[in-house]
């Protein structure tokens, strides 16, 4: 029997792809929790329903025997519907920023706002799959990374962990995303005639994933740069990283560090040498995909890292960590 999991803002786009990736999962099934049934949402065809819906409860998650529950919602929703969730028996994994930094002080700081959930704060485990796998497994608790942090760890981390990156030297991340990372609720910057033929640069100096990429890459505040951008297209993230370094003397050599870490990785694919990926390599799949080029004689190395924002950047990744979670095949969905 498929066993029942609920999703909190399925409306939104990183719920709406949960709904449509957890759909073709061979053991659960989806089952919608109203948290504000005012919203609007897209019409369905004659004849089709969907998932079943029920009242975002604690007491409706006991009743539906829901073994987990996924928060697409804000940072605040997250932080308190949580608590009921767990205390109802399911293991919650959270689309949200409420859990994904380790202090109070570090969320006051990046997120300006006050956390209320301390403990949840300090219980919660990070949900990158390929760097705290055997953590996600026991776990009942687990924040999903940021989108922009996912792309970055992923490509920034190997460069540390292995020595060649020159540290002193910093490393910069030039990162772009597509229009629905910033969500479904409407505003002036996200609207057509503000995004159609524009490319800006936002949070500059300040962004909230910028901790993420720290505390998960091994490097230091002062070693970091890192600059978002929002492109016209409405998916796909694609970052950029430029480091310098003396030790290594190809391309190849790069690829190889990568190799090195991510040979056993179902979502992980490397490029060959001196090759890149764009956007349409990873499009509506739970990849990351990592080219590199390097020049030897001036030790510049530039690492382009692809994901979807949608799908290893949010719902993917939280269907990769549900299955760790529960037990299933850790690709069930996702391949």
């Amino acid at each position: 029997m498929r066993q029942r999991v609920g999703i909190v803002g399925f409306r939104g786009y990183s719920g709406a792809e949960l709904v449509k990736i957890l759909s073709r999962h061979a053991h659960v099934e989806p089952v919608l929790l109203e948290h504000r049934a005012d919203s609007e949402e897209r019409p369905l065809p004659r004849g089709r329903k969907g998932p079943p819906r029920v009242a975002c409860t604690a007491e409706a998650v006991r009743s539906e025997g829901l073994r987990a529950v996924f928060l697409a919602t804000p940072a605040e929703v997250s932080m308190e519907l949580a608590p009921a969730m767990l205390e109802a028996g399911a293991v919650v994994v959270d689309l949200s920023g409420a859990f994904r930094l380790k202090t109070v002080e570090a969320h006051r700081q990046w997120y300006k706002e006050e956390h209320t959930q301390p403990a949840l704060l300090a219980e919660a485990v990070y949900g990158l799959p390929e760097f705290y796998r055997d953590r996600i497994a026991g776990a009942r608790l687990i924040a999903n990374p940021g989108c922009y942090p996912t792309a970055a760890n992923l490509a920034i981390r190997p460069l540390v962990e292995s020595g060649i990156a020159d540290r002193k030297a910093g490393i910069v991340c030039d990162a772009k995303s597509g229009m629905s990372g910033a969500g479904r609720k409407p505003s002036l910057k996200t609207s057509f005639c503000e995004v159609a033929g524009n490319f800006s640069c936002y949070s500059i100096l300040d962004h909230r994933h910028v901790p993420e990429v720290l505390m998960n890459s091994g490097l230091e505040d002062g070693e970091f740069s890192f600059a978002a951008h929002l492109i016209p297209v409405d998916r796909g993230i694609l970052e950029t990283i430029y480091f310098r370094t003396d030790k290594i003397a190809s391309a190849g050599d790069l690829i190889a560090v990568y190799e090195n870490c991510y040979r056993s990785e179902p979502f992980v694919r490397l490029h060959e040498a001196g090759r890149v990926p764009d956007l349409h390599s990873v499009a509506h799949t739970n990849f990351c995909d990592i080219g590199a080029q390097f020049d030897s004689a001036t030790g510049r190395g530039v690492v382009v890292s692809v994901i979807d924002n949608l799908v290893k950047g949010a719902a993917g990744q939280a269907v990769q960590n549900m299955n760790l979670a529960l037990g299933f095949a850790e690709t069930e969905a996702l391949g």
